[in-house]
């Protein structure tokens, strides 16, 4: 029997970055013959594999509480100091627990040591590590200098501490280059470089019974060009960048399809996106109430559809986004060979545009060299397979399940001297 793996974050459950990554590192560790085991807030692993603890999760009231009184402003209370001492205390004998329940033998944080929505489960974490000298293996998704919302706090010394630690036990992982250059110079701290994957090595699900009727639920026609912008509805997606190349394709069958809701950054940027659509007389689409992580129906007795059963249906995808930490929905674009119109942020003109992928890029705005490409592309039914089979080929090498799988056994190597 191998090693035993504890995952331990805020939050398993879900199609969120941090949760479907974990899975996918869940999976090839599983298949080189590790256990792994489930540390969280939230929770939708099985039971018998993993350990619900509701204070460990970033909504929870108390981690709330304590999140409205430290960021954006300079001080903090003296309360409030030992609340977040008495709520990581308490987390810190929890991850006693489930190691002590699962034998484990590494501990494998998500995340929850990188970006500091939970600052005592953060301080769990590094304590913990601190006392046991257990072997850790960290994946860092986004550190807090990442995010201006994190730039003004009254928690500098639990960031230096454990945002993420630098103990001599626990290696890194970081998705990008630069968040790899930035983590030597700010902590000192040297890390490898793991992509987000897909696995490639499995085609694509089709459209089938289930997901056939797809268009027609949600108002569309066969003859519909379906524009998928598959993202939460943040500023940062650039979503008015899609309803603009739209505007100037002055097609009405060109339709926008988001697929996601606006989550927890509030409704004014969907409100205004709504407004701009209605302006440039474009059919603007958001359908998150049909969307759902399973196949289902609704309390009205409407079907539900995943994200998978709306991929084979898009004729093109589009994805402007201003930042993005790696961009899952890019790598999802290309294992279902669709193209794509790409804004060029700084992760994918450092990361991925180097590995020679075929797409309609933009510069922070829509071209009309854009437009005239996305027009040709979607004539030409032979240059469309043409790119994305170029694409598919190229992240198949990249950012597959094989790549993948190679990291992780020298992460493991390293951090236990003995082959994974």
């Amino acid at each position: 029997m191998g090693q035993k793996i504890g995952f331990v974050s805020t939050r398993f459950a879900g199609n969120d970055g941090v949760s479907l990554e974990a899975a996918k590192w869940a999976s090839v560790l599983e298949e080189d013959g590790f256990e792994c085991f489930w540390y969280s807030g939230r929770n939708d692993r099985p039971v018998a594999i993993s350990q619900c603890t509701p204070e460990a999760y970033f909504g929870d009231p108390e981690n709330q509480w304590i999140n409205a009184r430290i960021w954006n402003q300079p001080r903090r209370d003296p309360v409030v100091s030992q609340r977040i001492r008495e709520v990581s205390d308490y987390l810190k004998r929890t991850l006693y627990r489930f190691v002590e329940q699962f034998e484990i033998d590494i501990l494998l944080p998500e995340n929850a040591i990188t970006i500091p929505m939970h600052i005592p489960l953060g301080i769990a974490i590094t304590e913990f590590l601190a006392e046991t000298q257990m072997p850790a293996l960290a994946h860092h998704h986004d550190f807090y200098w990442e995010r201006t919302r994190f730039s003004i706090s009254a928690v500098r010394d639990s960031l230096d501490l454990a945002f993420p630690p630098s103990l001599p036990n626990i290696s890194h992982a970081v998705i990008n280059q630069r968040a790899q250059s930035r983590l030597a110079f700010r902590k000192g701290i040297g890390s490898m470089l793991v992509p987000n994957v897909f696995e490639f090595e499995k085609p694509a699900p089709e459209i089938d019974d289930y997901s056939a009727d797809f268009r027609e639920q949600i108002g569309l026609s066969a003859d519909d060009i379906l524009v998928l912008q598959p993202t939460r509805i943040v500023p940062r997606k650039g979503i008015e960048h899609t309803i603009k190349l739209v505007s100037l394709l002055n097609n009405p069958r060109y339709k926008v399809v988001v697929s996601h809701d606006a989550g927890d950054e509030g409704y004014e940027y969907q409100t205004r996106l709504e407004e701009m659509a209605h302006q440039e007389n474009v059919d603007l689409r958001c359908i998150a109430d049909r969307v759902s992580e399973d196949r289902q129906l609704d309390a009205r007795g409407q079907k539900l559809y995943t994200l998978w059963d709306i991929y084979p249906h898009a004729d093109l995808v589009t994805f402007p986004s201003t930042y993005e930490g790696f961009g899952n929905a890019l790598l999802e674009a290309f294992y279902f060979k669709k193209p794509v119109l790409i804004n060029r942020y700084s992760v994918f003109i450092e990361d991925i545009e180097p590995k020679g992928f075929r797409l309609i890029t933009m510069d922070g705005f829509v071209s009309k060299s854009n437009v005239d490409a996305v027009a040709r592309l979607m004539e030409d039914d032979e240059a469309q397979q043409s790119m994305v089979e170029h694409n598919y080929e190229i992240a198949k090498r990249f950012y597959g399940y094989t790549t993948l799988r190679t990291s992780l056994r020298a992460l493991v190597q390293g951090l236990t001297g003995t082959p994974s």
